[in-house]
């Protein structure tokens, strides 16, 4: 069992100098969320972790699929490109450009590097293909997003096929918008090999009326082998997405994306307006994630659950998925980590995919160098300055005669010039007497 180490649990830590220094990286979380209410943006305030832990026990229970930590639920089925978003290690995502002709307030394009320049001009989605090709044979799947993919169709269709030739055997899927969907471009896009295509659903559009987004996405059925909708969750919209959720099984598309609503550091007035509020806990940690989504809208992951458990009694044939904000973070962190291993202290989590090193402080430290004695362990490191030893998780189970907390410090491989650093983000709790290597790490 590893303590989480928050503001409200900080106080539970006996050791002054390891509460010291679980601290500071409290202190950051705290400074983080200050900069969040500069936005104008209301905090919720209650936690709903232990609430949502309680809800995803039921759900097993009842049929539906827990993976990725409890980041992603599901029922029925999901998309192979899914399953393999939780590393991203055999995944690649390309756009032509930027541009769309919607104007969506939850967009997280603007937060894109050099956004305003590829609304303009247009990627060379081809050598970046042909690149991708050379340098990584084991890409499995491929898909193009935007922008709006279909603005550019000449370009799309041309994408997919030099994809097909390039990576036969890839499951390949496009984002859209649908809007510039038509029979002779499903015709096209099953011509050049298109195994999944996913729309995206605005709910403001349902609730003006303009269902012809339906009328296209039963289209594609005829034309695409997995039809898909992916579709931000707001709050306050769960009878509205019953309904979505009942129109599509009656389409009998493959499944729909449930994605957790986010705010993208822009556009804050319509947020205020509209009474949303950032979730009390946006990350478990805290960090500069490359997905823009930005960050999570409270209310939206638990109307998603209720979607999971309404489809269940329904008994839908449809896949529902629940893609959590943290979900599309573990892709980042697992690549970011993986076959960096720099250190003898550190171990590479299954779990959450962050570099995980114990650590020992203050008067702990020489009880637990005598029994790693004992043992002849001596792959530890020490840090005086800091007042911690170092060591790896596998050695903590050989300080069960003692009675002392060990931190679980959490870390992420970064590339600073040519050079690979090494960077502690978050550090946790846990006791020799209650730790599980496999089921903590």
């Amino acid at each position: 069992m590893i303590l989480d180490v928050t503001e409200s649990t900080l106080p539970e830590i006996r050791n002054p100098a390891l509460r010291a220094y679980a601290g500071i990286y409290v202190d950051i979380y705290r400074d983080f969320m200050d900069q969040v209410r500069q936005t104008g943006l209301e905090i919720a305030r209650q936690d709903t972790s232990a609430e949502f832990a309680e809800r995803v026990i039921q759900l097993r229970n009842k049929g539906a699929t827990i993976r990725n930590s409890d980041k992603s639920i599901y029922i029925n089925h999901i998309s192979p490109a899914c399953l393999a978003c939780k590393t991203g290690n055999t995944s690649a995502t390309f756009f032509i450009s930027l541009k769309c002709h919607r104007d969506c307030f939850y967009c997280f394009n603007p937060n894109q590097e050099e956004y305003d320049h590829y609304r303009v001009y247009e990627k060379d989605t081809i050598a970046e293909l042909d690149a991708l090709r050379k340098f990584n044979k084991s890409i499995k799947y491929l898909a193009l997003t935007g922008g709006e993919p279909l603005l550019f169709k000449d370009e799309t269709y041309r994408f997919f096929k030099h994809a097909r030739q390039q990576f036969p055997a890839a499951f390949t899927r496009l984002y859209t918008c649908g809007d510039h969907i038509d029979a002779d471009t499903l015709e096209q896009l099953r011509d050049v090999g298109l195994n999944e295509i996913r729309f995206s659903l605005r709910m403001h559009d349902l609730a003006k009326g303009h269902m012809q987004i339906f009328d296209q996405i039963a289209l594609a059925k005829s034309y695409i082998p997995n039809v898909m909708v992916e579709m931000p969750v707001l709050p306050n919209t769960l009878d509205a997405m019953k309904d979505v959720l009942l129109r599509l099984e009656s389409l009998g598309i493959f499944g729909i994306n449930l994605l957790e609503f986010c705010f993208p550091w822009n556009n804050a007035n319509i947020y205020r307006q509209r009474g949303y509020q950032i979730k009390a806990r946006p990350f478990r940690v805290l960090y500069n994630y490359w997905y823009a989504g930005g960050l999570p809208v409270a209310g939206s992951e638990t109307i998603c659950l209720d979607l999971i458990e309404f489809a269940l009694k329904q008994g839908l044939k449809l896949g529902v998925h629940y893609c959590s904000l943290e979900n599309k973070h573990t892709g980042q962190i697992c690549r970011q980590n993986y076959g960096h291993l720099i250190s003898k202290t550190l171990c590479f989590s299954q779990k959450d995919y962050f570099y995980k090193s114990a650590k020992v402080f203050g008067d702990d430290i020489p009880l637990a160098q005598i029994e790693f004695e004992k043992t002849g362990y001596g792959d530890y490191k020490l840090d005086m300055e800091k007042k911690f030893m170092e060591f790896h998780v596998n050695r903590i189970r050989s300080l069960s005669k003692l009675d002392i907390e060990i931190g679980i410090s959490n870390y992420v491989v970064e590339k600073r010039g040519a050079d690979m650093v090494l960077r502690e983000l978050k550090v946790d709790v846990t006791t020799p007497q209650t730790f599980r290597l496999i089921k903590d790490i």
